[in-house]
């Protein structure tokens, strides 16, 4: 919507002076505005079907070995300084990233948690206690 404005406010400027002759109508500037929005959207959802787990534009984490170090250090940090993760964490597929599943011992007993990253960063972390 912002691009959409952008477009319409530029071309309306130069409409505003003449061009060698040539006449600009506001309709067909919000129309070449509303296209290239569309043309951007649709681009968008192309890359998003090419490439469903590593969205380039939001964070680093495109593999679920990272997935699930991501999570362990997000699940220690919040269980505490003296916590330690039991186990390597499992990662399992979901349709915008992945959902990671361990377990943690702490000082008052094992603390299950449950993380989820979604388009290449950590969304939640669950500690169940």
């Amino acid at each position: 919507m912002k691009a959409t404005a952008i477009w319409t406010i530029g071309a309306m400027m130069l409409t505003t002076t003449s061009i060698h002759a040539q006449t600009v109508r506001p309709r067909d500037v919000v129309g070449a505005a509303i296209a290239s929005d569309i043309a951007a959207q649709r681009q968008a959802e192309r890359d998003a079907k090419r490439f469903p787990y590593a969205s380039p534009g939001y964070g680093p984490i495109a593999t679920a070995a990272a997935a699930r170090n991501a999570c362990a250090a997000k699940a220690l940090d919040q269980a505490g300084p003296s916590a330690k993760l039991i186990g390597q964490a499992r990662a399992s597929t979901m349709s915008t990233g992945w959902e990671v599943e361990g377990d943690i011992a702490a000082a008052d007993g094992d603390i299950p948690f449950v993380c989820s990253v979604r388009n290449g960063s950590v969304s939640g972390v669950l500690l169940r206690k």
